[in-house]
C-alpha cells in the first residue's frame, strides 16, 4: 500500500479577525472564497484519503506574506505537518523574514508566487540583484524554495541556480507547461531542460493529472517522460486542495490511476520518498492518528 505525503494543500481560516484577508496584489483567489477548508477540515480530508502527512502551503492569494495561520495550525502537530511560507524576497529585510519563519516559527520552506491565477506579471524579479541576499539565506538554512512560475521564467531561474547551486528548487505544477502537442512534447522542452540541474525537483499536482490527456498527450507518455528525465526521486505529488475541485480522496485516486503504469518504486518516490527528502521533519516515525478530528 502506498504511503502518501501531500506537499501542496492549502488551509483558510474562518477567523478573519485573527488572520486578516490580505491577498497578494490585492486580489483574492476565487477558490479561497468559494470552497475554503480550514485546518481541521484538511485533517478530516486527509484521513478519508489515506494521506499520512502533508507540507501545507501558505495561501499567498489569501494572506499575502503573513503565514501565521499555517504556523499556528501545525505548531502542535509537527509529527504530521510541515509548513511552507511566502515573503517578498526583494525587501531589504528578506533574510530576517526567512529566519523568522524558518527558525522562530519553525516552518520548513519558502514559496515564491510569481505566476498564478491572480498574478500575471513580469517574472524576472525572481532573479533581481535585490533577491540575492534572500537566496543566499535560503541556501545557508537549507530551506527548499518552491516557485509558482511559467516556462518564460526559466532563464531567470537558471541565473539563480547558477549563483546558488545548493538551493533546492521545487517547481510548482510542472510550470503548467503545454503538453497538448503530445510526444515528444516539444512545447515543454524548456521544462525538460531543467533536468540538467540536480537541485531541481518537480511538483506534480492534480492540475497536471487532470490535463494529462489533453490533445495528443497521455498520462503514460508525459509522466513517463518526466520520470525518465528527472528521476522519480526528484518528483513529488501535491494535491492543490482545495484550489482544485473535488474531495482530497478523489484527487488521490486520480493521481494513483494516472501513475499506475509506473513501477512501484517510482510511485513510492513520487508519493512519499521525495517529499520526505525535501521536508525531513516528515520523514521519521509514523503519522499520528487523528480519529474523529484533532487531538
Amino acid at each position: 500500500m502506498l504511503r502518501i505525503i501531500d506537499i501542496h494543500p492549502h488551509i483558510i481560516s474562518p477567523d478573519t479577525s485573527r488572520y486578516p484577508i490580505t491577498p497578494l496584489g490585492g486580489k483574492r483567489s476565487k477558490w479561497s472564497e468559494e470552497r475554503p477548508c480550514d485546518f481541521p477540515g484538511l485533517v478530516a480530508e486527509m484521513d478519508a484519503a489515506g494521506i499520512e502527512k502533508a507540507a501545507i502551503v501558505h495561501s499567498s492569494t489569501t494572506y499575502g506574506y503573513n503565514a501565521a495561520y499555517v504556523a499556528d495550525a501545525i505548531d502542535a502537530h509537527r509529527d504530521r505537518f510541515a509548513g511552507v511560507y511566502a515573503i517578498d524576497v526583494r525587501e531589504p529585510d528578506a533574510p530576517d523574514q526567512i529566519r523568522h519563519w524558518s527558525v522562530a516559527r519553525g516552518l520548513h520552506g519558502l514559496r515564491l508566487f510569481a505566476a498564478g491565477s491572480t498574478v500575471k506579471a513580469d517574472q524576472s524579479w525572481i532573479a533581481h540583484a535585490a533577491t540575492h541576499r534572500a537566496w543566499a539565506c535560503a541556501q545557508d538554512l537549507d530551506a527548499p524554495v518552491a516557485l509558482s512560475i511559467r516556462q518564460d521564467a526559466i532563464p531567470y531561474l537558471i541565473d539563480i541556480m547558477t549563483r546558488f547551486p545548493k538551493v533546492r528548487i521545487i517547481v510548482d505544477h510542472l510550470m503548467l507547461s503545454p503538453i497538448e502537442d503530445g510526444p515528444p512534447y516539444a512545447a515543454s522542452a524548456p521544462l525538460f531542460g531543467l533536468a540538467d540541474f540536480p537541485q531541481v525537483h518537480m511538483k506534480l499536482t492534480t492540475n497536471n493529472v487532470r490535463r494529462a490527456n489533453d490533445g495528443a498527450a497521455t498520462a503514460e507518455s508525459f509522466f513517463g517522460k518526466l520520470v525518465a528525465a528527472f528521476g522519480s526521486d526528484h518528483i513529488a505529488w501535491g494535491s492543490n486542495f482545495p484550489n482544485e475541485q473535488g474531495t482530497l480522496k478523489q484527487q488521490v485516486d486520480e493521481a494513483k490511476s494516472a501513475l499506475a503504469f509506473l513501477p512501484l518504486t517510482d510511485q513510492a518516490n513520487i508519493f512519499w520518498n521525495t517529499a520526505a527528502a525535501l521536508y525531513p521533519s516528515l520523514a521519521d516515525g509514523a503519522a499520528k492518528k487523528f480519529a474523529g478530528g484533532l487531538q
